[in-house]
C-alpha cells in the first residue's frame, strides 16, 4: 500500500440478528478513523451465510447507525443498501449476495495458480472423520496432513474430478495452506505477529451448494475491489489473519493489501468473558442500540428505547477500549474524530460498566437546555393526560434537572409539578396531618398568598421558614405538613422549589384542597 492511497475503511456486518454494541463500537472506530484522515466510511452487508440470515436485521443495522450519527459515505442511500454502482457509489452493489457472480472466478483463479483445490467430501463423511478422531482423543482438522487422504482434487485423478464437478453440488473450494511457512503479519493495535502455517487448516472459500463464497474469500475480494486501506474489526477475526495474508499473496495483491487492526472484546461487567444479551437480561441493561423484535416475536430492549441520548451512548462506547490520553471523558462526535487514534486503543478486553453508561447519559442531560428537554418531555406528559406549555415545562425541568438521569425521570422525580395531588400517602398523613401541625397552615397559606419578595427559590424559602420560626411553631412538622398538602407526600423537592415552579395561586389552591380531602 502506498501513502498516496486515500483512506477507505468499511464496516461489514452480517444480517444475522440485532447489532450488538460491540459491533456499533467497531463501526464507530472505523467512522472516527475515516473522518480523522479525510477518508471514506463504507457500509457493506456481508450476507453470504444464507442459513443464518434473519429478516429485518439489515434494516436494523442501518437504523442503528443512523440513530448513533454514524453516517456511511458509501453503501447506503435513502435508508437502503445500494444495489448497483453509480457515480456516488462507484463500488456497488454493497450487499454481498448481489455480488455472488464475482467470487467464483477468483476462487477458480486460485485453483489455476495452485493455491486452492476442489474438495468433494460430504458433510456426512467429514462428520464421521470428526467422530473417529474424537474416539481416539484427537481433533480432526482438514489440513496439510489430512487432505492427502481425503476426497479432493489433490488425491483424485483429473477424470474423477471432472466427473464429480459435473454430477454433484456438494463440493467446495478450499485454500491450500502451505506446509511449514511462517506468516509474518503486522497489526496496528497488537504489533508484529508470526504464525506457522502448520497450525492452520484449509478453509473453505466457495461453496457449490449455494454458489456463495465464505467470509474469507468474499471480504478479501471486496476489500480489494473497493480499495479498502485499513480493516478495523473485532479480535474474533484475528485467528483468520494468517489466511487473509496468504490470500492477498496468492492473488498478487500484496502491494495494495490493507493494514489490519483487531479490536479487543467487550467484556461482562465482571470482566469474565464476552458481553452477551444474557448478561443484559440478568443485570437489567441493554446490549443492543435499538429495540429488537425477532421473527418469533421475542422483544429485546435497546438503548434508544431505554431513554439514552445517542451522543451519550456513542461517547460511552468510544471509551470502551480507548481514551484520548488526557482527563477528558465528555467528547462530542467531532471531538472524538479529532482525538481518536488506533495507537491508544487497548489490546486487552474492555469491561462494560452499566452504571458508567447511566453516568454519561446524566452528564449529557445536564448539558442540554431546559427548552430542549422540555420538548422531549412534553410527549411523556401527554401520555399521562397532562397538557402544559413548553415554557412552564422548561421552568419545572430547571428545578429537577439535577435529579434525573433520563428524561422519563422528570415524572418519577416530581409528578406534582405538573398535576395537583389527587391522593395523599396514608403513612405520611398519619404521621404529619395532625391538628397541632395543620392548624398553622391557614396562616402559612395567607403568608404565601401575600408573598411579594424576590421571586427566587432562596427568597421564597427564607420568607416561609422565617415566618414559621418567628411564630415559634415546630419548623419540621409544619413544613412536612405543608409539603404533604402541595405534593401528596412528605418527601420530595424543597417547598420553595415547588412553590417557585407551580406559583402562589396554585400553592394556595392545593392547601385548600388538602383540607377538603383530609379534613380539619
Amino acid at each position: 500500500m502506498t501513502e498516496a492511497r486515500k483512506t477507505r475503511v468499511r464496516f461489514a456486518p452480517s444480517p444475522t440478528g440485532p447489532l450488538h454494541i460491540g459491533g456499533v463500537r467497531t463501526a464507530l472506530y472505523n467512522y472516527l478513523y475515516a473522518k480523522q484522515h479525510g477518508g471514506t466510511f463504507v457500509l457493506r452487508i456481508e450476507d453470504t451465510d444464507s442459513n443464518r440470515f434473519v429478516p429485518g436485521a439489515e434494516q436494523y443495522i442501518i437504523e442503528a447507525l443512523r440513530w448513533c450519527g454514524i453516517t456511511p459515505d458509501e453503501g447506503v442511500e435513502n435508508g437502503k443498501v445500494v444495489e448497483e454502482a453509480s457515480e456516488k457509489h462507484p463500488y456497488g452493489p454493497y450487499r454481498q449476495s448481489q455480488r455472488r457472480s464475482i467470487y467464483r472466478k477468483y476462487a477458480e483463479q486460485l485453483i489455476e495458480a495452485g493455491y486452492a483445490y476442489y474438495a468433494f467430501d460430504t458433510a456426512e463423511e467429514l462428520a464421521a472423520k470428526r467422530a473417529e478422531a474424537e474416539s481416539q482423543g484427537q481433533t480432526f482438522i482438514y489440513n496439510q496432513v489430512s487432505r492427502k487422504s481425503l476426497r479432493n482434487s489433490l488425491t483424485l485423478s483429473g477424470e474423477e474430478v471432472a466427473k464429480l464437478l459435473g454430477e454433484t453440488t456438494s463440493w467446495t473450494i478450499r485454500f491450500k495452506m502451505p506446509e511449514n511457512v511462517v506468516v509474518k503479519m503486522d497489526d496496528l493495535i497488537r504489533g508484529h505477529i508470526e504464525v506457522n502455517t502448520d497450525t492452520l487448516d484449509d478453509k473453505v472459500l466457495w461453496k457449490r451448494a449455494d454458489e456463495l463464497p465464505t467470509y474469507h474469500l468474499a471480504n478479501i475480494v471486496d476489500d480489494h475491489l473497493m480499495k479498502i486501506t485499513e480493516v478495523i474489526r473485532g479480535e474474533e477475526w484475528l485467528p483468520s489473519l494468517p489466511l487473509h495474508y496468504m490470500l492477498y499473496k496468492a492473488f498478487g495483491w500484496e502491494d495494495t493489501m490493507p493494514r489490519f487492526a483487531h479490536l479487543s472484546l467487550l467484556l461482562k461487567p465482571s470482566g469474565q468473558g464476552k458481553l452477551s444479551k444474557r448478561d443484559g437480561d440478568k443485570l437489567g441493561f441493554p446490549v443492543f442500540p435499538l429495540r429488537w423484535v425477532s421473527p418469533e416475536g421475542e422483544v429485546t430492549r435497546g438503548y434508544r428505547e431505554d431513554g439514552y441520548f445517542p451522543e451519550a451512548f456513542i461517547n460511552m462506547l468510544a471509551f470502551l477500549g480507548w481514551n484520548p490520553g488526557d482527563e477528558r471523558e465528555i467528547l462530542s462526535l467531532p471531538e472524538l474524530v479529532e482525538a481518536f487514534s488506533l495507537e491508544r486503543v487497548i489490546k486487552s478486553g474492555a469491561r462494560f460498566n452499566p452504571e458508567k453508561a447511566k453516568w454519561y447519559n446524566k452528564e449529557y442531560l445536564r448539558m442540554k437546555s431546559d427548552e430542549e428537554l422540555a420538548g422531549l418531555y412534553l410527549p411523556i406528559l401527554r401520555e399521562h393526560g397532562i397538557e402544559v406549555t413548553l415554557e412552564y415545562t422548561a421552568k419545572a425541568i430547571s428545578v429537577i434537572k439535577d435529579r434525573a438521569t433520563f428524561v422519563e425521570d422528570f415524572w418519577t422525580a416530581a409528578p406534582y409539578l405538573f398535576t395537583a395531588p389527587s391522593e395523599y400517602a396514608e403513612k405520611d398523613v398519619a404521621k404529619f396531618w395532625k391538628k397541632e401541625n395543620h392548624e398553622h397552615l391557614p396562616e402559612v397559606k395567607a403568608h404565601i398568598a401575600g408573598y411579594c419578595g424576590p421571586w427566587t427559590v432562596a427568597g421564597i424559602a427564607s420568607s416561609i421558614e422565617g415566618f414559621i420560626k418567628d411564630n415559634e411553631w415546630p419548623l419540621g412538622k409544619v413544613m412536612n405538613c405543608l409539603r404533604l398538602a402541595l405534593t401528596g407526600a412528605a418527601s420530595g423537592l424543597g417547598i420553595a422549589e415547588i412553590i417557585y415552579t407551580i406559583g402562589l395561586d396554585e400553592a394556595v389552591r392545593r392547601i385548600d384542597s388538602a383540607f377538603k380531602t383530609l379534613g380539619e
